[in-house]
């Protein structure tokens, strides 16, 4: 299900659309897509009556967004009642579609995603990062892009845009990446790297990560602290079902929260920050494991089994969390921590200790914490659906692609 259309701004931009007939009916237009997208399927009859317009003006908007292949007819809504049944209409299976990339520390991948939502086709690489020149990383990414959007193609989609997630600070642009320190890249643009073809967004991983918690999972507040981990550790605020970027845009920078200013130094520069202590690099040292593929699995099977030092190294990070995170509730208070990303698979280790960090040092009632379901997924499906809400916020784009 979708959230209704953000009402006079173009996707990804903020610009308000003018208050003219023309601004009026592309208003029109995405408030049809929201509806139909919302409810799976609706004849043009109950469209209109969500939307308070006339059934001819609704019958007029419908025919353009099924002549540019948003919108398809499945024929009689429901056979068999009295009078004449209205035509069914759902998102196209075919046409535009979103692309979702992500660059991470040890791992490439892309999505896409149809306008329904549903994941249509999905490519990874996994291998070290760090260290290297953007140059061939973005060449790699690349190329998993082309296949990807190839075979889309194939199932009658095309690109309607490609949005990055990178673990770094990202500028205004939505497309330079200015400091990645787990990457070490700094002022890359990755405009100017990746496929010039279709429109592009860059953003940081935990940005998206919070966008897929509040657009796809049923229940999600609409004030809400994201916390998401991998190498690093990642943090986004979505107040009031936006999120808080902050001056810069980089708003959420939790994983450089320093929980003890004299402990070890970090990449960012500065020292004792939360990634020194629960970020995946952090916990494997404290657990007594070398880093390996998979070592989010292998710290839950180990913790699983009762390996006491992996158990206590969980703990202690999350302590850590709980310190970063109690400075975000008492200034914030959200009505949620949701945990994401690799974090996930860890909860019943990292809980108890962060709960209870939560519980007692912050100055109101306890804030409750969640697990997300999305898991490491969130930030790549975060991505490739901020490009199918764009088309359903202003469908006519569409038709002015080049």
């Amino acid at each position: 299900m979708t959230a209704p259309p953000h009402e006079g701004r173009q996707p990804g931009k903020g610009r308000a659309l003018p208050d003219t007939q023309r601004g009026m009916r592309r208003r029109n237009l995405a408030r049809v897509m929201h509806a139909v997208s919302a409810e799976g399927s609706l004849s043009r009859a109950a469209v209109a009556t969500r939307i308070g317009l006339t059934r001819a003006a609704v019958s007029t908007l419908v025919d353009e967004l099924i002549r540019w292949e948003l919108l398809e007819e499945l024929g009689p809504e429901r056979p068999g009642r009295v009078g004449r049944p209205g035509s069914a209409l759902a998102v196209s299976g075919r046409g535009p579609a979103g692309i979702g990339a992500e660059i991470g520390v040890d791992h490439l991948a892309v999505c896409v995603v149809d306008l329904s939502g549903t994941l249509r086709a999905r490519a990874v690489r996994r291998g070290v990062n760090r260290g290297r020149a953007p140059e061939p990383v973005t060449e790699e990414l690349t190329a998993l892009i082309r296949r990807v959007v190839a075979q889309a193609e194939r199932e009658g989609l095309w690109a309607a845009g490609l949005a990055v997630a990178v673990p770094g600070l990202v500028a205004r642009d939505e497309r330079t990446v200015v400091r990645a320190p787990n990457l070490d890249w700094h002022d890359t643009d990755l405009g100017a790297l990746l496929p010039g073809s279709w429109p592009l967004t860059v953003d940081n991983e935990a940005n998206f990560g919070a966008l897929a918690e509040l657009w796809l999972r049923d229940g999600t507040p609409r004030d809400f602290v994201h916390v998401s981990a991998e190498i690093g550790i990642g943090g986004a605020v979505v107040v009031d079902g936006g999120l808080l970027r902050g001056t810069r845009g980089f708003a959420g920078e939790l994983g450089h929260v320093p929980v003890r200013p004299d402990g070890p130094a970090c990449p960012c520069g500065g020292r004792g920050c939360l990634e020194q202590y629960a970020g995946e690099e952090a916990v494997s040292r404290a657990a007594g494991l070398e880093p390996r593929e998979d070592l989010v699995g292998l710290l839950g099977e180990r913790a699983e089994q009762g390996d006491e030092r992996v158990r206590t190294a969980l703990q202690d990070a999350g302590t850590a969390l709980g310190i970063a995170l109690t400075g975000v509730v008492n200034l914030l208070d959200p009505e949620a921590v949701v945990l994401g990303g690799a974090l996930t698979g860890l909860a019943p280790w990292l809980l108890p200790s962060l709960e209870a960090e939560l519980s007692g040092r912050t100055a109101g009632p306890a804030c409750p914490v969640t697990v997300s379901g999305l898991g490491p997924e969130g930030p790549l499906l975060g991505a490739a659906h901020s490009v199918v809400r764009a088309v359903l916020d202003d469908p006519a784009m569409v038709a002015e692609r080049p």
